[in-house]
């Protein structure tokens, strides 16, 4: 079993420069270079609705991160995936929470930032992401957590969270929520 510092440095290396860190930050940069430019929609507090959207999406990522370290015993990174599925904390809502926290923040930057550029991005950003869940992560975990995996995914939805959190049935289920 991997060690807690050996899937913490693994996720830091892994945000910083693979994932995350340059999703949500080098590629707004280099699309807006950060200029703020007039609103898109013109709506009164586009701006602060943009920041308000992009701190909603730092504590989504951040948690689904520690969930993937402390419970999954892994990384976000496919060489380096958790140990264990990870179905606690926000994922017991949606299972994709870390995608949804990342798009929210990349959003916030284009209506904060007044760039098209940044929501379209945004946009493809979600649509990459799904297929990729659709396409390889699923299939992957279907293959490494079985059972366990169909009976999650039976009650928690890929994208759009549930209002009140799963509970995994002990009795019949390996899970530890």
């Amino acid at each position: 079993m991997r060690s807690l510092l050996t899937s913490s440095v693994g996720t830091l290396i892994f945000v910083l420069f693979v994932g995350p860190g340059p999703v949500i930050g080098l590629v707004p940069w280099l699309l807006s270079r950060w200029r703020v430019s007039d609103p898109i929609l013109g709506l009164p507090y586009e701006r602060a609705m943009g920041l308000v959207i992009f701190l909603a999406g730092l504590p989504i990522l951040l948690e689904a991160l520690v969930r993937f370290v402390h419970d999954g015993r892994g990384t976000p990174a496919p060489v380096m995936p958790p140990e264990r599925l990870v179905v606690t904390g926000l994922y017991r809502y949606v299972r994709n929470p870390m995608y949804v926290g990342v798009v929210a923040m990349i959003a916030g930057q284009g209506l904060f930032f007044g760039s098209r550029a940044i929501l379209i991005y945004a946009a493809c950003a979600a649509l990459a992401f799904h297929l990729f869940v659709v396409l390889y992560e699923e299939p992957a975990l279907a293959s490494r957590f079985g059972a366990s995996y169909a009976e999650y995914c039976r009650h928690v939805r890929r994208w759009l969270p549930r209002v009140h959190p799963w509970v995994a049935n002990h009795a019949s289920s390996p899970f530890k929520n």
